[in-house]
């Protein structure tokens, strides 16, 4: 459940909502536009708003960071099973590093 938190947190439609929020909130009053006490009670003010955004550009960071870690790491194992075949075709022996069995 945890593990999806950050991915809700950084969909498009919870970033739409909290700039739709924030709109409302922070820029129509100062646009001179009343906002009632109860929608700030409700929709908070402006440091939350501003706080959820950044909490969804640090998710989004998370998520981007874990995806190009997962691919660098594939792509180091791709690297190290190509000179581990090249290593037994020219020795006919298994690279020292290698993983049994692979």
């Amino acid at each position: 459940m945890l593990a999806n938190v950050p991915r809700a947190l950084a969909s498009h439609l919870h970033i739409v909502f909290l700039m739709s929020l924030g709109i409302y909130l922070i820029v129509l009053p100062l646009a001179g536009v009343p906002v009632s006490a109860k929608s700030e009670l409700i929709g908070g003010n402006y440091t939350n708003v501003t706080s959820d955004i950044g909490a969804c550009i640090a998710a989004g960071g998370t998520l981007a960071l874990l995806a190009h870690s997962r691919h660098r790491s594939r792509l180091a194992e791709a690297s190290h099973k190509i000179l581990a075949d090249l290593y037994r075709h020219h020795t006919g022996a298994d690279h020292p590093d290698a993983k049994p069995g692979g």
